[in-house]
């Protein structure tokens, strides 16, 4: 009896500390006090900010790809569709969600850990995570926050495959898909994580014994399992009489945009590389691995994760890094758990990213505006009949000024920069789709200075002439050191 308690504890050092649920509590105090000074601000990041305004139009008829334009899959925006169900005016609504998706994301890593680690290290891994986010723009409500749930739910499972701990592997394996499937459809980009798993499972078979026929047709049944949730929403716009507007967004127009200039996406990807090399500096392959096979696991899908960066190449936003973090973490635990060094080595780079992160919050506040800032903009702007029309600016606008669309394009990003400037990106030509716009001539007309340094001249050129002509400033708000808010109202 005193061996097999023994065993236990050997297999499962975190029961002789916290419990699992004291470990949650931890993860959701830690959560709060690192995210506080976020809460409240409407204007975090502007792609939430869009993200938000389109849920609230599908609850009032709007069809995403149809009468809003983006190439996020539908997943997303029915997420924060049903955010905007819990009321109010959704952005404390949608931070608290994200809120309990990050502890909860946290609560699996810790349990994923548990089995590479001592429980220090279990928790250091989750307390990183959380850490991590506010030092790679997912302070709020970033795609990632959500997805990456689903992502560590379904490498758990297949690391229970590749340790052959599953009790059915095959309806394990087919539940990882699920996940996955569901994590496409709120970004892409999953799919090459996704695609590792289902390879290792299907290698884990392979070894197993299992004939080629059968590795070939279980491949299939994952592959098709993966991918129903997408043929799904794809099947439900063709329905509706809207299937090349749902694969224009979703697919084609991904090819029309214009890559950014090589040397700015190198030091984009520079840039991610250094948010994260302390967390890959901690990572010790020696260490990690253990006689289970999970650490091999752990290893293989952070590259997997590094792959699909570089595969579709997007460098320009640090929150790009978010779902890198999750095996990142998991493959420094086992360092962070050791009882000498790691142990400081956890508390000092921990500690760093704690500090560094509400310096981040802090500073990005400054530069881009608060709730104060929001609120003037959005008080001067508001209309009085019609729409405004957010040229650059906050696009939480929109929703803060209960203003129309004058646009389907209504994310500021898509008519004002040099990498949408063509049909092919778009779907339509945004010389053309800015004259439109003007020519109804809208009340309000919000403006950045300094411009974007890859603006699309050809519509800055149009929005200035019209400005000059027919618009007076009626607001100038400075955010940060040199950065300014513009208003313009129509002239009587």
């Amino acid at each position: 009896m005193l061996k097999s308690r023994a065993a236990l504890l050997k297999t499962n050092p975190g029961r002789s500390g916290f419990t699992d649920w004291q470990v949650i509590g931890l993860l959701l105090v830690l959560a709060v006090i690192v995210r506080w000074q976020t809460f409240g601000n409407p204007v975090l990041e502007y792609d939430e900010q869009f993200y938000l305004l389109v849920g609230d139009r599908m609850l009032h008829g709007a069809l995403p790809f149809v009468d809003i334009f983006d190439r996020k899959p539908v997943g997303l925006f029915l997420i924060y569709a049903a955010i905007r169900l819990l009321g109010g005016g959704g952005v404390i609504q949608y931070q608290i969600a994200a809120l309990f998706f990050v502890v909860a994301t946290a609560a699996l890593l810790y349990k994923f850990a548990s089995r590479l680690t001592s429980q220090f290290g279990a928790i250091s891994a989750a307390f990183a995570y959380i850490l991590w986010l506010n030092i790679t723009e997912g302070e709020g409500g970033q795609t990632p926050v959500f997805y990456n749930l689903l992502m560590v739910g379904a490498a758990l499972l297949s690391a229970k495959v590749v340790t052959q701990r599953a009790f059915a592997p095959v309806l394990t394996g087919t539940a990882v898909m699920v996940l996955v499937g569901v994590a496409i459809q709120i970004k892409y980009t999953v799919v090459v994580e996704g695609m590792y798993f289902g390879i290792v499972m299907l290698g884990v078979r392979w070894r197993n014994g299992a004939r080629w026929i059968n590795l070939a047709g279980l491949g299939l049944i994952w592959i098709f399992v993966a991918l129903l949730p997408t043929i799904a929403v794809g099947t439900t716009y063709a329905m509706l009489g809207h299937w090349h507007e749902f694969f224009f967004a979703n697919f084609q127009s991904q090819f029309g945009r214009s890559p950014f200039p090589l040397a700015i996406r190198m030091l984009g990807l520079l840039a991610l590389i250094g948010l994260l090399v302390p967390l890959l500096a901690a990572v010790r392959p020696v260490d990690v691995d253990r006689d289970t096979g999970t650490g091999r696991f752990v290893l293989g899908w952070l590259v997997a994760s590094l792959i699909s960066i570089v595969l579709f190449g997007s460098f320009m936003s640090t929150h790009y890094a978010l779902p890198v973090l999750l095996p990142a973490v998991l493959a420094a635990s086992p360092l962070f758990g050791r009882k000498r060094n790691g142990r400081v080595v956890a508390v000092i780079v921990l500690s760093a990213v704690a500090i560094a992160g509400q310096a981040a919050l802090a500073v990005n506040q400054w530069a881009k505006g608060g709730l104060r800032e929001a609120t003037i903009v959005a008080s001067a702007a508001k209309p009085v009949h019609g729409c405004i029309y957010v040229y650059d600016g906050y696009p939480a606008l929109y929703q803060l000024t209960g203003s129309c669309l004058p646009t389907r394009y209504a994310f500021p990003g898509h008519l004002n920069t040099s990498d949408e400037g063509s049909a092919a990106a778009l779907g339509a030509d945004p010389v053309t789709e800015l004259r439109r716009i003007l020519s109804t001539r809208p009340e309000v007309i919000v403006d950045d200075f300094p411009v974007y340094r890859f603006y699309n001249p050809a519509t800055r050129a149009i929005l200035n002439q019209a400005l000059k002509n027919d618009y007076r400033l009626a607001l100038r708000l400075r955010t940060g050191s040199s950065r300014y808010r513009l208003v313009y109202r129509i002239k009587p």
